[in-house]
Protein backbone atom coordinates (compact mmCIF):
# COMPACT_ATOMS: atom_id res chain seq x y z
CA UNK A 1 0.00 0.00 0.00
CA UNK A 2 1.16 3.93 -1.07
CA UNK A 3 1.06 6.26 1.82
CA UNK A 4 2.08 9.82 1.04
CA UNK A 5 2.61 11.59 4.68
CA UNK A 6 2.80 15.07 4.87
CA UNK A 7 3.46 15.99 8.54
CA UNK A 8 4.22 20.02 10.35
CA UNK A 9 4.56 21.14 6.93
CA UNK A 10 4.95 24.76 6.45
CA UNK A 11 5.69 26.56 3.43
CA UNK A 12 6.19 30.30 2.41
CA UNK A 13 6.88 32.37 -0.73
CA UNK A 14 9.89 34.73 -1.18
CA UNK A 15 8.45 38.07 -2.47
CA UNK A 16 10.01 42.02 -2.60
CA UNK A 17 8.44 43.08 0.69
CA UNK A 18 9.84 39.67 2.00
CA UNK A 19 8.36 36.42 3.14
CA UNK A 20 5.27 35.39 3.91
CA UNK A 21 4.26 32.71 5.21
CA UNK A 22 1.38 30.18 3.51
CA UNK A 23 0.87 26.95 4.67
CA UNK A 24 1.77 26.81 9.34
CA UNK A 25 1.62 22.85 9.88
CA UNK A 26 -0.16 20.44 7.46
CA UNK A 27 -1.17 17.08 8.55
CA UNK A 28 -2.50 15.21 6.01
CA UNK A 29 -2.35 10.98 5.24
CA UNK A 30 -2.97 9.70 1.89
CA UNK A 31 -3.28 5.90 1.38
CA UNK A 32 -3.78 4.17 -1.90
CA UNK A 33 -7.28 3.73 -2.97
CA UNK A 34 -8.64 7.27 -1.11
CA UNK A 35 -10.24 10.28 -2.22
CA UNK A 36 -9.28 13.80 -0.43
CA UNK A 37 -10.81 16.34 -1.16
CA UNK A 38 -9.15 19.35 -0.27
CA UNK A 39 -11.50 22.21 0.21
CA UNK A 40 -11.44 26.14 1.20
CA UNK A 41 -11.82 30.04 0.26
CA UNK A 42 -9.86 31.45 -2.28
CA UNK A 43 -5.61 32.41 -0.68
CA UNK A 44 -5.93 29.52 1.83
CA UNK A 45 -3.30 27.65 0.91
CA UNK A 46 -4.77 24.73 -1.57
CA UNK A 47 -3.08 24.95 -4.74
CA UNK A 48 0.26 26.24 -1.82
CA UNK A 49 0.23 22.71 -1.19
CA UNK A 50 -0.56 20.74 -4.79
CA UNK A 51 2.58 22.72 -5.79
CA UNK A 52 5.12 22.30 -3.21
CA UNK A 53 4.23 18.64 -3.20
CA UNK A 54 5.09 18.72 -6.75
CA UNK A 55 8.45 20.78 -6.46
CA UNK A 56 7.70 23.88 -8.08
CA UNK A 57 10.51 26.37 -7.36
CA UNK A 58 8.34 29.47 -5.96
CA UNK A 59 7.56 27.81 -2.79
CA UNK A 60 9.98 27.25 -0.08
CA UNK A 61 9.58 24.79 2.69
CA UNK A 62 10.28 26.31 6.13
CA UNK A 63 9.85 23.10 8.02
CA UNK A 64 8.32 20.02 8.01
CA UNK A 65 8.40 16.45 6.15
CA UNK A 66 6.98 14.80 3.39
CA UNK A 67 7.28 11.04 2.56
CA UNK A 68 6.07 8.61 0.29
CA UNK A 69 6.09 4.90 1.33
CA UNK A 70 8.88 6.09 3.81
CA UNK A 71 11.24 8.29 0.88
CA UNK A 72 11.91 11.70 1.47
CA UNK A 73 9.80 13.39 -0.93
CA UNK A 74 11.46 17.29 -0.01
CA UNK A 75 14.73 15.73 -1.27
CA UNK A 76 13.82 14.78 -4.50
CA UNK A 77 13.70 16.94 -7.98
CA UNK A 78 10.31 17.84 -9.67
CA UNK A 79 11.16 15.07 -12.12
CA UNK A 80 12.19 12.00 -9.31
CA UNK A 81 8.95 13.05 -8.34
CA UNK A 82 6.84 12.30 -10.44
CA UNK A 83 9.23 9.57 -11.17
CA UNK A 84 8.28 8.06 -7.29
CA UNK A 85 4.77 7.84 -8.42
CA UNK A 86 3.41 11.82 -7.94
CA UNK A 87 0.84 13.38 -10.33
CA UNK A 88 -0.17 16.13 -10.65
CA UNK A 89 -3.08 17.43 -12.17
CA UNK A 90 -2.55 21.73 -13.21
CA UNK A 91 -5.01 24.16 -12.27
CA UNK A 92 -4.37 26.07 -15.47
CA UNK A 93 -2.55 23.42 -17.95
CA UNK A 94 0.28 25.04 -20.45
CA UNK A 95 0.41 25.29 -24.01
CA UNK A 96 3.39 23.25 -25.42
CA UNK A 97 3.90 24.60 -28.92
CA UNK A 98 5.36 22.31 -31.82
CA UNK A 99 4.96 18.83 -29.39
CA UNK A 100 2.13 16.38 -30.53
CA UNK A 101 -0.05 15.07 -27.68
CA UNK A 102 0.91 11.55 -28.80
CA UNK A 103 5.22 11.83 -28.28
CA UNK A 104 4.53 14.21 -24.65
CA UNK A 105 2.58 11.37 -23.14
CA UNK A 106 5.14 8.11 -24.85
CA UNK A 107 8.02 10.22 -23.75
CA UNK A 108 6.60 11.21 -20.40
CA UNK A 109 6.31 7.38 -19.60
CA UNK A 110 9.20 6.34 -20.80
CA UNK A 111 11.09 9.05 -18.37
CA UNK A 112 8.81 7.25 -15.59
CA UNK A 113 9.14 3.39 -16.53
CA UNK A 114 12.97 4.40 -17.29
CA UNK A 115 11.70 2.05 -20.38
CA UNK A 116 9.68 3.27 -23.56
CA UNK A 117 6.50 1.54 -23.45
CA UNK A 118 5.62 -1.24 -27.36
CA UNK A 119 4.15 1.00 -29.72
CA UNK A 120 1.48 -1.43 -30.59
CA UNK A 121 0.61 -1.86 -27.15
CA UNK A 122 0.87 1.74 -26.07
CA UNK A 123 -0.88 2.95 -29.36
CA UNK A 124 -4.13 0.69 -28.21
CA UNK A 125 -3.53 1.78 -24.29
CA UNK A 126 -3.54 5.48 -25.81
CA UNK A 127 -6.64 5.23 -28.11
CA UNK A 128 -8.76 3.14 -25.65
CA UNK A 129 -8.13 5.84 -22.70
CA UNK A 130 -8.82 8.77 -25.39
CA UNK A 131 -12.02 7.35 -26.51
CA UNK A 132 -13.41 6.43 -23.03
CA UNK A 133 -12.47 10.32 -22.24
CA UNK A 134 -14.67 10.88 -25.34
CA UNK A 135 -11.43 12.91 -27.25
CA UNK A 136 -11.22 12.62 -30.68
CA UNK A 137 -8.42 10.66 -32.30
CA UNK A 138 -7.19 13.47 -34.18
CA UNK A 139 -6.02 15.16 -30.60
CA UNK A 140 -3.15 12.73 -30.58
CA UNK A 141 -1.10 15.04 -33.38
CA UNK A 142 -2.20 18.13 -32.43
CA UNK A 143 0.48 19.79 -29.97
CA UNK A 144 0.10 19.68 -26.50
CA UNK A 145 -3.33 21.73 -25.10
CA UNK A 146 -2.70 24.38 -27.93
CA UNK A 147 -5.89 25.94 -28.98
CA UNK A 148 -7.93 23.51 -26.55
CA UNK A 149 -10.43 24.45 -24.66
CA UNK A 150 -10.64 24.38 -21.18
CA UNK A 151 -12.54 21.20 -21.00
CA UNK A 152 -10.04 19.45 -23.37
CA UNK A 153 -7.12 20.99 -21.32
CA UNK A 154 -8.66 19.10 -18.27
CA UNK A 155 -9.64 15.65 -20.10
CA UNK A 156 -5.76 15.42 -21.34
CA UNK A 157 -4.96 15.95 -17.70
CA UNK A 158 -6.87 13.03 -16.97
CA UNK A 159 -5.73 11.19 -20.21
CA UNK A 160 -1.85 11.56 -18.99
CA UNK A 161 -3.16 10.07 -15.23
CA UNK A 162 -4.57 7.43 -16.66
CA UNK A 163 -1.63 6.44 -18.92
CA UNK A 164 1.24 7.19 -16.83
CA UNK A 165 -0.29 5.39 -13.57
CA UNK A 166 1.36 7.47 -10.60
CA UNK A 167 0.45 6.48 -7.34
CA UNK A 168 -0.76 9.29 -5.95
CA UNK A 169 -2.89 11.82 -8.34
CA UNK A 170 -2.83 15.83 -6.96
CA UNK A 171 -6.02 16.76 -8.75
CA UNK A 172 -5.83 21.01 -8.31
CA UNK A 173 -9.32 22.50 -9.45
CA UNK A 174 -9.97 19.73 -12.32
CA UNK A 175 -13.21 20.46 -12.53
CA UNK A 176 -13.33 24.59 -12.73
CA UNK A 177 -14.74 25.62 -15.36
CA UNK A 178 -16.52 22.15 -16.92
CA UNK A 179 -19.85 21.95 -17.99
CA UNK A 180 -21.64 19.14 -16.69
CA UNK A 181 -21.40 16.55 -19.37
CA UNK A 182 -17.29 16.85 -19.47
CA UNK A 183 -17.21 17.17 -15.21
CA UNK A 184 -19.14 13.78 -15.43
CA UNK A 185 -16.44 12.20 -17.88
CA UNK A 186 -13.62 13.52 -16.33
CA UNK A 187 -14.41 12.03 -13.24
CA UNK A 188 -15.36 8.92 -14.56
CA UNK A 189 -11.78 8.87 -15.68
CA UNK A 190 -10.15 9.42 -12.00
CA UNK A 191 -12.74 6.52 -10.63
CA UNK A 192 -11.41 4.06 -13.42
CA UNK A 193 -7.63 4.89 -12.36
CA UNK A 194 -8.81 3.85 -8.92
CA UNK A 195 -10.41 1.20 -9.79
CA UNK A 196 -7.32 -0.15 -11.68
CA UNK A 197 -4.81 0.77 -10.03
CA UNK A 198 -5.45 1.35 -6.11
CA UNK A 199 -5.05 5.44 -6.83
CA UNK A 200 -5.03 7.90 -4.26
CA UNK A 201 -6.34 10.84 -4.95
CA UNK A 202 -5.99 14.19 -3.12
CA UNK A 203 -8.63 16.41 -4.83
CA UNK A 204 -8.79 20.42 -4.66
CA UNK A 205 -11.90 21.98 -5.18
CA UNK A 206 -14.03 24.78 -4.31
CA UNK A 207 -17.42 22.97 -5.43
CA UNK A 208 -18.86 20.23 -3.58
CA UNK A 209 -20.68 19.54 -7.36
CA UNK A 210 -17.44 17.27 -8.39
CA UNK A 211 -18.33 15.43 -5.16
CA UNK A 212 -21.26 14.02 -6.28
CA UNK A 213 -18.90 12.18 -8.99
CA UNK A 214 -15.80 11.44 -6.95
CA UNK A 215 -17.36 10.66 -3.55
CA UNK A 216 -14.57 11.39 -0.98
CA UNK A 217 -13.24 9.08 1.86
CA UNK A 218 -11.95 12.47 3.65
CA UNK A 219 -13.13 16.06 3.44
CA UNK A 220 -10.47 18.67 4.88
CA UNK A 221 -11.22 22.03 5.29
CA UNK A 222 -8.03 24.75 4.63
CA UNK A 223 -8.86 28.10 6.31
CA UNK A 224 -5.29 30.87 6.58
CA UNK A 225 -2.96 27.54 5.62
CA UNK A 226 -4.29 25.16 8.29
CA UNK A 227 -6.78 22.39 7.91
CA UNK A 228 -9.65 24.15 10.20
CA UNK A 229 -12.09 21.05 9.95
CA UNK A 230 -11.81 17.48 8.84
CA UNK A 231 -14.72 15.11 8.54
CA UNK A 232 -15.80 12.00 6.44
CA UNK A 233 -17.99 13.25 3.40
CA UNK A 234 -21.44 14.67 5.03
CA UNK A 235 -18.71 17.47 5.89
CA UNK A 236 -18.41 18.40 2.13
CA UNK A 237 -22.77 18.75 2.43
CA UNK A 238 -22.89 21.11 5.28
CA UNK A 239 -20.33 23.14 3.93
CA UNK A 240 -22.61 23.20 0.49
CA UNK A 241 -25.34 24.59 2.71
CA UNK A 242 -23.30 27.00 4.83
CA UNK A 243 -20.33 28.16 3.22
CA UNK A 244 -17.19 29.34 4.25
CA UNK A 245 -18.40 32.30 6.88
CA UNK A 246 -17.83 30.25 10.01
CA UNK A 247 -14.47 29.18 9.69
CA UNK A 248 -13.24 33.16 8.15
CA UNK A 249 -14.94 34.57 11.54
CA UNK A 250 -12.34 33.34 13.38
CA UNK A 251 -9.30 33.33 11.22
Amino acid sequence: MTVLDIRDLHVAVDTDEGTTAILRGVDLTIRSGETHAIMGPNGSGKSTLAYSLAGHPKYRVAGGSVTLDGRDVLAMTPDERAKAGLFLAMQYPVEVPGVTVSNFLRTAKTAIDGEAPPLRTWIRDMRAAMEALRMDSSFAERSVNEGFSGGEKKRHEILQMELLRPAVAILDETDSGLDVDALRIVAEGVNRAKAATGLGVMLITHYTRVLQYIRPDRVHVFVAGRIAEQGGAELADRLEAEGYDRFLAGA
